[in-house]
């Protein structure tokens, strides 16, 4: 018996979280920040949870700003301050947490490491990037080459979008060439994307 192929049904478009309503791609992203997790939210909702006390302060809404410091860029001896193990990470303060944090994206996700104040201090108390910088909402993307030390400010469900396309592409103990690719690809996105933080002002 001959059986007609069917396509494949298109895939649903994700929904509001808050109201159930259909979102296209692009959507926004709220943080939910009793839970560390990132909820999809319609425009209204999303505006919504920016009025002060929206839903007890518990969800934030992402902001869409991506920042780069070409004035102060981080160097190999912050680096080694932070004590980062690895060649990529995002660092960000949680605030229900009290609490920086910085997360390594690897083949099983991405893996959580507490950071210490005095660390980032040493080697961030001098960045403006750092002191920009919004809690739950925004962090600190880093990447760590033989060239250079990159440091973008971004959203934080971009990290996020990074570590699963990283995890898609994993292969063996570093990650392999597809997930190296994968990383200068991303970078150059937010090379193009990221508008420079304004000149500091003199008196």
């Amino acid at each position: 018996m001959l059986h007609r192929l069917r396509e494949p049904a298109p895939p649903r478009p994700e929904q509001c979280a808050f109201c159930g309503r259909d979102l296209p791609g692009g959507h926004r992203h709220l943080v939910d920040v009793e839970d560390r997790a990132l909820a999809c939210a319609c425009t209204a909702c999303g505006l919504l949870f920016q009025q002060p006390g929206a839903a007890g302060g518990r969800y934030r809404t992402v902001p869409d700003r991506y920042l780069a410091d070409p004035e102060r860029e981080l160097d190999q001896q912050a680096w080694t301050v932070l004590g980062i193990p690895v060649g990529t990470a995002f660092l960000f303060r949680s605030t229900v947490m009290d609490q920086l944090l910085a997360f390594y994206p690897g083949p099983a996700g991405a893996t959580e490491s507490e950071l210490d104040e005095q660390a980032w201090q040493r080697a961030l108390g001098g960045s403006r990037l750092a002191a920009a910088l919004e809690p739950d909402v925004e962090a600190l993307l880093v990447r760590r080459t033989e060239e250079r030390v990159t440091c973008f400010l971004v959203p934080i469900d971009i990290c996020y979008e990074l570590v699963g396309r990283l995890r898609r592409c994993w292969h063996g103990f570093d990650g392999g060439a597809e997930a190296r690719a994968e990383l200068d690809a991303f970078f150059a996105r937010l090379a193009d994307r990221a508008r420079p933080l304004p000149a500091e002002v003199t008196a």
